[in-house]
């Protein structure tokens, strides 16, 4: 679990990475705050086109600098940057910084397409720095456990896997809908996580076969550009022989604020995550035997930062690319299957 990996981390140099940040809305200061409590690097610059963002952020680090752009935060001389901004400028962006030889923290999507993924892993493995993305979810404490729980093999082969995320709201900024800006709509906003939360806990299969449903507005999608998904339904066909299906949506009417799980099961029982109460943060992880059932974790547990916090650990031991981004791009090309393209 992240925080033994916290606890475990190497000793390291009295001179700290300096990061810099870029985009400083409500998710990245909440990033931002996750990687300063680690203690192991330094805030040097913060970039947002909202001076009142910029200033609250700078609150939590008065002596970084306030810039204006990523150029000006590449200057200010940082080792690593974390990447808070629209979807659109994530994939150039993090090349641009790699290609200066910093490290990058990204919000997910990495990129709109398979394409655009793979272009900055590569530049990552050229410039043999550190880049990875905030799929937080891999770090709940049921996800951490429900992983260790089937990696160990005790519940048999896992031939089937549902997977939910419905938020009720939807995103409140524009570019969200406009697919030129994002790559997609929900299921490129919360399908990521689900894909990722599945692949990453099977330990990477390949991927057989996938389909996809899209909705907007309660009608199919079709290939209307002006438009993306609110709903969608999509199934993916492991070469294990594994099943999984996946359902994600904005604004469904279902009573509540989100539903959100990822259920696993197999021939020697059963694990599931789920939300509680329609709650965005809190999270039970319970096993299956039959009829019966063991809870694994509960609530409370602060979760949402530990991605960032992982990222900023490794790099202040030194750790330069890692191919586990790699599988970031396998996480892409079922997004792009889903989408039909």
């Amino acid at each position: 679990m992240t925080q033994v990996l916290l606890e475990k981390a190497p000793e390291v140099s009295l001179a700290r990475p300096r990061i810099g940040f870029l985009g400083v809305g409500w998710i990245g200061r909440h990033r931002m705050e996750a990687i300063l409590k680690t203690g192991m690097v330094e805030a040097a610059a913060i970039a947002d086109p909202s001076p009142e963002m910029a200033a609250e952020a700078a609150r939590m680090a008065p002596d970084a600098q306030l810039v204006s752009t990523l150029d000006d935060l590449l200057d200010a001389g940082v080792d690593g940057v974390v990447i808070a901004t629209p979807s659109a400028m994530h994939a150039e962006q993090s090349i641009r910084a790699l290609e200066r030889g910093v490290a990058v923290f990204c919000q997910k999507p990495l990129g709109r397409d398979a394409v655009e993924a793979k272009a900055v892993v590569d530049a990552a493995r050229r410039a043999n720095r550190l880049l990875d993305v905030d799929l937080s979810y891999r770090f709940t404490e049921g996800m951490q456990r429900i992983r260790e729980v089937i990696r160990s093999g005790e519940l048999g082969h896992i031939y089937a896997v549902d997977l939910v995320f419905h938020n009720a709201y939807g995103p409140d900024k524009a570019w969200f809908y406009d697919r030129a800006l994002s790559g997609g709509g929900c299921v490129m906003d919360l399908g990521v996580h689900l894909v990722d939360l599945a692949l990453w806990t099977l330990n990477y299969p390949g991927v057989s076969d996938v389909s996809g449903r899209l909705f907007a507005g309660g009608e199919p999608l079709g290939s209307r550009p002006d438009k993306v998904e609110d709903y969608a339904l999509a199934t993916i066909g492991l070469e294990t022989g594994t099943a999984v299906q996946l359902a994600c949506s904005w604004r469904l009417q279902a009573g509540c604020d989100a539903m959100i799980s990822a259920a696993f099961y197999g021939t020697e029982g059963g694990a599931a995550l789920r939300n509680v109460n329609g709650s965005f943060y809190d999270f039970v992880a319970e096993r299956y035997r039959g009829t019966s059932r063991e809870t694994l974790s509960n609530p409370p547990d602060e979760w949402g930062g530990r991605a960032a916090a992982d990222w900023a650990v490794r790099l202040a031991a030194g750790q330069r690319f890692d191919p586990a981004a790699e599988r970031l791009v396998d996480v892409a090309q079922v997004l792009d299957r889903i989408y039909g393209r």
